[in-house]
């Protein structure tokens, strides 16, 4: 096919192939992920039929993951990071040193160079950005202890990597040039973690200040197009920069954006509108990398492939388990982790085409690196589910309790009963809760959002860390003895199944929920609210409400003598 709009092309024919293959997955019960990444071998070279651009799929996929980090750095604040700083950093560096040892070792059974098995070893080392987020988002797992580690674990990668890609020319150069190249790897070293530095300082002092007054400013216009506007500019440029000026990585460059903008009150709004973009150029980044395999691979080295894929998902797995655990973590905790960073990404298909450029790393592994990517990518949702499984079948009620207590810091159940229990608090839920705590009424919040819940309990609110579907978490805010049950989250559907949940262990609550649409009012009073509240029928009955009153109390206007 000749190709005179291969942009549109490329972005059609991606997403097209990528919404037929992730709705068969999701037929067969299996993670959409699988779907999309088949969608991009379909699309590859290596397959017959309609073949995208491949050079423009990758640049779109990185756009996914700018968006991605940027919507990350607005839930994650420095406060976060510094908590799980012990270990995250000693724990990553670790892992990352068993992975590389472990390709080393591969590379060596093959034959191979010691410095190109240390290329291959570090392409095995790093997850995939998008892979762990989108498997911690689907999971709620963003906010938990578990997900802040996993996601700090991933920062302290991605700076390795960085120093990583800027070292790898200097020890190209040491090798072609001997000895007299050892003070230039050592400069570039100090070079590169003073950029590092500067950034994050740049960011700290300057960008908390600038980028929400950026924010604000466009808001105050009213204009939701150029707010938008503002948080994509905003994420996208300050990405850039960080790669143009600084030698840091798109991803970290736009994790720090967002992370700045975390304290601004306007960081759950940018959040929202980055949302399709995101979601949407994600999915592009999982069609780039099925793009770039090559079945034949697996005809012609297989036992190779199973190698590398047996690092990924075994190697790195049990180093992590072993690291989290000995930090007196919980098994739930170190086997989250595990199997979060079971896979590989970004940084290893980036590492592997600069070791080809520098002849450090051969094109045979180069297709090993893609070839465990792939499969590692598709196997870690099955992972996931086996992991969930296993701890239903293997850990008693108590232990879960007790390992669920010392993830979410020792929650206890909160003493108070006849209380409004408001479910999110959010825009309606903390209207909705400080008009109750003005009339008095005690009201006990659940949410899923670490740092809600601290300000809720500095305000003196009790609140309680978890998904609100989950009968533990429900029993922690003595649902048990409530008089109401506020739904205030905006998905209508998840309410619905809170809604079940609920009235199986209380019939005799009253519960009103809020909805958006009119299916979702179905949905939710089938599954037994006694009220289901819609925003827009509000507005509109208040404004009839509002102008019957001003019809009553106006004076009639004089009749005209004839």
């Amino acid at each position: 096919m000749h190709h005179t709009t291969p942009l549109i092309t490329t972005i059609v024919g991606g997403l097209v192939l990528a919404f037929l293959l992730g709705m068969l997955a999701n037929r067969l019960r299996i993670s959409p992920l699988v779907g999309y990444l088949l969608a991009g071998v379909l699309a590859g070279p290596f397959t017959p039929g309609f073949v995208a651009d491949t050079d423009l799929a990758p640049e779109l996929a990185e756009l996914g993951v700018i968006l991605l980090m940027f919507g990350v750095g607005l839930h994650f604040s420095l406060k976060d990071l510094m908590s799980v700083k012990s270990i995250a950093i000693p724990g990553a560096i670790a892992q990352i040193a068993v992975a590389t040892l472990l390709g080393m070792a591969l590379s060596w059974s093959m034959g191979w160079s010691l410095i190109t098995g240390l290329v291959f070893g570090l392409c095995l080392s790093t997850a995939s950005t998008v892979v762990l987020l989108r498997a911690l988002e689907e999971r709620q797992l963003i906010d938990s202890q578990r997900g802040q580690i996993a996601i700090g674990w991933l920062i302290v990668e991605d700076l390795v990597m960085v120093l990583t890609l800027v070292l790898l020319p200097a020890i190209a150069g040491m090798l072609e040039q001997g000895n007299a190249s050892v003070s230039m790897l050592a400069w570039d070293l100090v070079l590169t973690i003073g950029k590092v530095v500067a950034f994050m300082v740049l960011m700290m002092v300057v960008g908390r200040r600038v980028v929400p007054w950026i924010l604000a400013k466009s808001a105050a216009t009213g204009s939701r197009e150029l707010f938008t506007l503002a948080v994509l500019a905003l994420a996208l440029g300050i990405a850039f920069g960080a790669v143009e000026f600084f030698d840091v990585s798109f991803a970290l460059g736009a994790f720090f954006a967002g992370m700045v903008l975390n304290e601004s009150e306007l960081s759950h709004r940018a959040a929202h509108d980055t949302l399709p973009l995101r979601d949407a150029f994600a999915v592009l980044f999982f069609v780039s990398v099925g793009m770039l395999f090559d079945p034949m691979i697996l005809v012609q080295e297989p036992l190779a492939v199973l190698g590398a894929l047996a690092i990924i998902v075994l190697g790195k797995s049990i180093a992590a388990y072993f690291l989290v655990t000995l930090f007196g973590h919980s098994r739930r905790t170190a086997l989250t982790i595990s199997a979060s960073l079971a896979q590989i990404g970004e940084f290893a298909f980036i590492l592997a085409g600069l070791g080809i450029s520098l002849n450090l790393l051969s094109a045979e592994g180069r297709n090993l690196v893609l070839a465990a990517a792939i499969l590692s990518i598709m196997l870690n949702p099955i992972l996931f589910t086996l992991l969930e499984r296993f701890l239903e079948k293997t850990e008693t009620l108590d232990e879960q309790t007790m390992e669920e207590a010392i993830e979410e810091e020792k929650q206890i159940p909160v003493d108070l009963c006849n209380h409004a229990l408001v479910v999110g608090y959010g825009r309606v839920g903390s209207l909705l809760g400080s008009r109750l705590i003005e009339a008095g009424v005690p009201i006990v919040v659940v949410e899923n959002s670490r740092p809600r819940v601290e300000a809720l309990r500095e305000q003196g609110i009790k609140a309680v860390l978890g998904n609100a579907a989950r009968a533990d978490t429900m029993e922690l805010a003595r649902l048990d003895c409530a008089r109401w049950l506020l739904l205030t989250i905006p998905n209508g559907y998840e309410a619905g199944e809170i809604v079940t949940a609920a009235r199986e262990k209380r019939p005799n609550i009253e519960i009103i929920a809020r909805a958006h649409y009119d299916d979702e009012v179905e949905y939710i009073m089938e599954r037994g609210a006694d009220r289901v509240v819609m925003g827009e029928r509000e507005i509109a009955n208040s404004m009839l409400n509002m102008l019957k009153l001003e019809l009553e109390t106006e004076p009639q206007p004089e009749q005209c003598p004839i």
